[in-house]
């Protein structure tokens, strides 16, 4: 690290040579150029796993972390002592800038994807410092107004999901009464089963990718090995006007492009759910009402085969065109046409004929 001195409250850090006077400039007023580094956090007892510094001051702002980036929802941060001697380094990013506005920080990175974020310090109840790292997409899904409810899925006290092996930010499901197991599944993110069965799976989208999916052809492939499941479901964690408002691709394409795959697969539903928290609870109420269906069903296999068949119910009751048929192969001499005589219905019944 190259110090230059202490950076000035709300002074940019930039790097790259095709900004020379920007450069110039912050050098003079003696900035820190650095990159954005993330660690693994050395103490193993931590809940937060990762170390990140910004290029901020003389020895930069060292913060813990509980992941690398925040790509689904906030990241809860809090303040470490300083950087480890011996860091194990993760990632090593080139820095645009690193500005501090008051109680946040703007941070770009220097690469295509996943560049721009920021860390806001804030008071949270009882007064204590509590520190999130978020970006435009994961601030854009705030919590909407509404309470997410703890009561049981379908009456089930501990619900069991399986989360599929290859689900790389899965749903935790630590406000519902549920427990997660992680194996392959056949189809979906998200299942239930009865026994070795799978009877209800759930898909899990994000918006941008529910549109590339669409778009590559991949969405129509996992819709049809859902569709074979008793139950399946895809699930956006979204809202549908937000379709209208993709970059890089028409929305008239993609909105027609979804209708489409509702229609060839009607039988999975596919629901816009606001959030992700959102997303996650209808995920945990519709595989509850799910295997609480394929219980039940269980449940009552024996006493539905104990029902006789409606084959075995006797033939349907005689027409006056079976009759009118009957009589005259028996030489019965009836009208061609209107109601028979009940002398001939009398006959019919007694010759025990069945149409």
């Amino acid at each position: 690290m190259r110090a230059l001195g202490d950076a000035e409250p709300g002074e940019a850090l930039c790097r790259g040579a095709d900004r020379p006077s920007l450069r110039a400039r912050h050098c003079t007023l003696g900035t820190v150029f650095d990159d954005f580094v993330i660690a693994r956090n050395p103490d193993a007892g931590s809940s937060l796993p990762y170390l990140i510094r910004l290029p901020l001051g003389r020895e930069g702002v060292v913060l813990k972390a509980r992941d690398m980036w925040p790509r689904t929802a906030k990241i809860y941060c809090h303040r470490a002592d300083g950087w480890p001697s011996e860091a194990e380094v993760v990632e090593r990013v080139g820095v645009r800038s690193c500005i501090r506005r008051g109680a946040a920080i703007d941070l770009v990175l220097d690469r295509g994807r996943e560049n721009r974020s920021q860390i806001v310090f804030t008071r949270i109840r009882g007064g204590r410092e509590a520190i999130f790292w978020q970006t435009a997409r994961t601030a854009k899904q705030a919590r909407p107004n509404v309470a997410i409810p703890t009561r049981r899925a379908s009456g089930h006290a501990e619900l069991e999901i399986v989360v599929d092996v290859h689900e790389r930010y899965p749903y935790r499901f630590a406000h519902q009464q549920t427990t997660t197991t992680r194996r392959a599944l056949p189809a979906g993110d998200y299942a239930v089963c009865l026994g070795d069965e799978v009877v209800a799976a759930v898909e899990r989208k994000s918006l941008a990718d529910l549109s590339s999916s669409l778009l590559s052809g991949r969405l129509r492939f996992a819709l049809g090995e859902l569709a074979s499941l008793p139950r399946a479901a895809l699930v956006v964690e979204d809202r549908y006007s937000e379709v209208f408002r993709l970059e890089h691709v028409r929305p008239g394409v993609i909105a027609d492009a979804l209708a489409e795959v509702q229609v060839r697969w009607p039988e999975v539903p596919i629901v816009f759910a606001e959030t992700r928290s959102l997303a996650e609870e209808w995920t945990f109420r519709y595989l509850g009402a799910a295997l609480a269906d394929a219980e039940m069903r269980a449940a009552t296999v024996d006493l539905e085969s104990t029902l006789e068949p409606a084959g075995t119910l006797g033939p349907a009751p005689a027409t006056t065109a079976d009759v009118r048929a009957w009589a005259r192969r028996a030489g019965i001499e009836v009208p061609s046409r209107g109601r028979l005589r009940p002398e001939v219905w009398v006959a019919y019944e007694r010759a025990e004929v069945r149409p």
